[in-house]
């Protein structure tokens, strides 16, 4: 199927390419997708929000390399998870838990399986690039899951009333799902009001508005414009609907 990476290891830095001459090496012909790699530094709760919202647009059976992991070295566990359909590799430390929160089923195993050379700090290309391979190429020899029945950190199905992404065009994402949101709501973020354009044509150049953005999640943005940018909004930042 395809091995997708989400990941912070950022687009300027050797790590990707290491991580990719594991995949390489262990799945040979496997379709290698680079989902995110400029994930927000060491946000796991923000992270595992969007992550949660991009897999759906991938074909079901996909392996998800996911790293987002500050904690590497310590006593997080390694997982693997099966969940809607979809496989996950990465560190329990809830990055996972939200797609797992809202699945109809989820299964989470404890990585056994240990490599002979194991980086302290580089679990991502030592231990989940080699094991999200041989998920993918299946199968798995014995040993090298436990059956772990639920990830140990978990955030919950909820909704995130924060920023977690800001795009190249100043777009700013948040962890609040569209589907229930009244379209005359008005959203409140350090400290402006913003009213719903259905797209970027309806409001003049450079005004503000709020959309349901193509993953079904609340977008801030601006038309032709930076929206971050004007109304200063970082990851983290709160967000909330006007009463």
């Amino acid at each position: 199927m395809a091995i997708v990476l989400f990941t912070d290891f950022g687009s300027q830095d050797p790590y990707l390419g290491q991580v990719k001459a594991v995949l390489a090496r262990d799945a040979p012909g496997a379709a290698i997708i680079d989902l995110l790699n400029d994930v927000p530094a060491f946000d796991v709760r923000a992270a595992a929000h969007l992550l949660a919202s991009l897999v759906p647009t991938f074909p079901q059976g996909s392996v998800f390399l996911s790293v987002i992991d500050p904690g590497v070295g310590s006593a997080r566990e390694p997982v693997a998870l099966r969940a809607g359909g979809y496989r996950f590799v990465g560190p329990d430390n809830g990055l996972l838990s939200v797609f797992a929160a809202r699945a109809a089923h989820a299964e989470a195993f404890r990585i056994a399986w240990r490599p002979q050379a194991l980086s302290s700090s580089f679990h991502g290309r030592d231990l989940f690039a080699p094991v999200a391979a041989r998920i993918e190429m299946g199968p798995l020899p014995d040993g090298w899951l436990a059956p772990l029945g639920r990830l140990s950190v978990g955030f919950g199905a909820g909704d995130l009333p924060e920023i977690i992404y800001v795009d190249h065009y100043g777009n700013a994402m948040t962890g609040l799902r569209a589907e229930a949101v009244r379209r005359d709501a008005v959203l409140i973020a350090n400290g402006s009001q913003i009213k719903h354009a259905p797209i970027f044509s309806a409001v003049p150049r450079g005004a503000v508005f709020w959309y349901p953005n193509s993953q079904g999640l609340i977008e801030i943005a601006a038309n032709q414009g930076n929206a971050a940018a004007d109304l200063e909004l970082e990851i983290g930042e709160p967000v909330g609907w006007a009463a």
